[in-house]
């Protein structure tokens, strides 16, 4: 049986009011992907789209194309990012309500609910001498866990709605950040039972390690705290954890001194980018505790966020479709022993353009990042 690859999906790539007003007419992920610029010798900069080009989501054709692109490479469907902020307040939600009104395309999905904030920086890079200014808050209450059920039931009821054990897949991004987590998934089981649905399949997502955990500090640079991690998650009710490992793997690579310095040069003018080997990241990317089989790990196919933060970023060097085979390869064993239903990997991401972190067809690597996975996916079969 194949894995089952969800890949993660970014629905910015069209014009809304607020991104007009807070970043300029038009503005959409495509303006700073243009102005990226190489900052050394052999920086691959600014990466261009190849065969969709530089497209607007609010077009159908468009998203028929990246399902069959999506579908021919082995993925089971997408997981679009849901930016729900209380109160009733989303933004970004035209592509999938379109999706979700024509029944086209016909291709499964999810939704991941990126419950963070939007601040000055979340799209584009600001002064370094500004502090991030708020734009848009998350909000939260019983009440608007009432009405953002209601919001996202039709989905759920959707044929093409991602089951796990008979349950639609619904992610959080930032599980802690819920003040009242089990209270939230209490209520929303509770609401899917009464709806005629088997539950829902809550999925959290988390480092294994870095940001403290609660009572803890920080633990940027170890190696052995991923249980903890997985365990804060699970504990707050979510049946699973979509688990990332770059944070981990970027500390053990540079180091305690390496990191604090990255901070203390962060809001400065003093150059803080670090260029980590794609090979030697990935090495340490993966964690015994991703065998378990409540833990879907991540696919990261390459990472340079440039675009988006300029300078203050890990860029990672060195990636190439043949390298992300081989660790997709390892991620597909890494789940192998898992009952079907749970042997799922997030692909992060399906088109993260801004930082530099997607599959779709570029101008240097052509269709090599999703041949990657159809053959990691061949070679386990």
């Amino acid at each position: 049986m194949e894995p089952r690859i969800i890949g993660l999906y970014l629905p910015q790539y069209h014009p809304i009011p607020e991104n007009d007003e807070w970043w300029g007419k038009g503005f959409t992920e495509w303006n700073n992907v243009v102005k990226a610029r190489p900052l050394f010798r052999g920086h691959y900069q600014p990466h261009l789209p190849a065969d969709l080009g530089f497209y607007d989501l609010r077009l159908p054709e468009v998203r028929e194309q990246q399902a069959e692109l999506a579908r021919e490479a082995g993925l089971e469907g997408f997981c679009y990012y849901h930016y729900w902020f209380g109160n009733g307040k989303q933004l970004l939600q035209r592509p999938f309500e379109e999706v979700l009104a024509s029944g086209k395309p016909d291709f499964p999905f999810c939704l991941c609910w990126a419950n963070h904030d939007w601040t000055s920086k979340t799209w584009e890079k600001g002064s370094s001498l500004r502090r991030d200014t708020m734009i848009m808050k998350m909000e939260y209450s019983r009440e608007d866990y009432i009405r953002h059920f209601n919001y996202v039931l039709p989905a759920f009821r959707d044929p093409r709605y991602i089951t796990v054990d008979g349950k639609p897949l619904f992610a959080v991004w930032a599980p802690r950040a819920i003040p009242d987590c089990r209270e939230f998934i209490d209520l929303w089981q509770k609401m899917a039972l009464e709806n005629g649905l088997k539950g829902i399949h809550f999925v959290g997502q988390t480092d294994n390690t870095g940001k403290a955990l609660a009572g803890e500090k920080a633990n940027y640079y170890s190696a052995d705290k991923a249980k903890e991690y997985y365990h804060t998650v699970l504990d707050m009710g979510f049946d699973a954890v979509m688990s990332q490992g770059f944070r981990r793997a970027v500390g053990l690579i540079q180091g305690r001194r390496k990191m604090m310095w990255n901070l203390l040069t962060f809001n400065t003018f003093l150059p803080s980018h670090s260029k980590i080997d794609y090979s030697r990241l990935m090495d340490n990317y993966y964690v015994e505790e991703d065998r378990w089989e409540n833990v879907y790990p991540t696919l990261l196919p390459q990472w340079d966020r440039t675009p988006r933060a300029g300078s203050k970023s890990e860029i990672l060097t060195d990636s190439t479709p043949d390298r992300f085979q081989h660790y997709t390869e390892k991620a597909i064993q890494l789940i192998a022993n898992k009952q079907s239903e749970h042997q799922i990997l997030f692909l992060k991401a399906w088109n993260e353009w801004g930082e530099g972190d997607y599959v779709e067809p570029d101008q240097k690597f052509g269709h090599g990042w999703l041949q990657a996975i159809r053959n990691a996916i061949d070679k386990n079969l």
